[in-house]
């Protein structure tokens, strides 16, 4: 649970800011191919403004993503930043993207990081663009040459190949 920011201060005073320094764990979020790490915290500068409709929150977080290489699945970490502008307001519109402030006139930003982070998540990682992969046939990585090299045959030329032994002379 990432601990909540107390904002009674700013609510009701537009123009008002405060600056809150931001380091919290985020728990599972991830893909398949790209999570973020778990032991390693999300830290952030934030800058908090109050405005008419509530309190926008605005800085770059940074933290460590775990990578697994969509092709050789190869892992590896790799620092992120993203940056963030979110306005948390008293009662949010269902059609808005604002997020809601707490019972107690505090915001809550895990939903926030998750938000932000999430989007950031690649869908296909790659350890290097010029990444081979794995062999389909063998499972070596050619990137490291573990793979001998393999004919592979064109499918159309199947049916042929079932013909073959009938004019094999062994």
């Amino acid at each position: 649970m990432i601990a909540a920011i107390d904002v009674r201060d700013l609510v009701g005073q537009p123009g008002a800011t405060k600056r809150h320094h931001l380091e919290a764990r985020v728990e599972g979020l991830g893909t398949e191919l790209a999570r973020l790490l778990d032991d390693a915290p999300v830290t952030g500068d934030l800058l908090l403004e109050s405005v008419v409709e509530g309190v926008l929150v605005s800085g770059a977080l940074r933290g460590t993503l775990s990578l697994r290489c969509a092709r050789c699945l190869k892992e590896s970490e790799q620092p992120f930043a993203v940056e963030v502008h979110e306005l948390f307001v008293t009662e949010p519109d269902e059609e808005a993207d604002d997020y809601p402030f707490g019972p107690d006139g505090s915001i809550e930003p895990e939903q926030m990081l998750r938000d932000a982070i999430g989007v950031e998540l690649p869908f296909s990682p790659l350890c290097r663009p010029d990444c081979l992969g794995l062999c389909p046939v063998c499972g070596g990585d050619r990137n490291l040459d573990e793979c001998p090299g393999h004919v592979e045959a064109d499918p159309r030329w199947a049916a042929l190949d079932r013909l073959w032994p009938m004019f094999d002379e062994n």
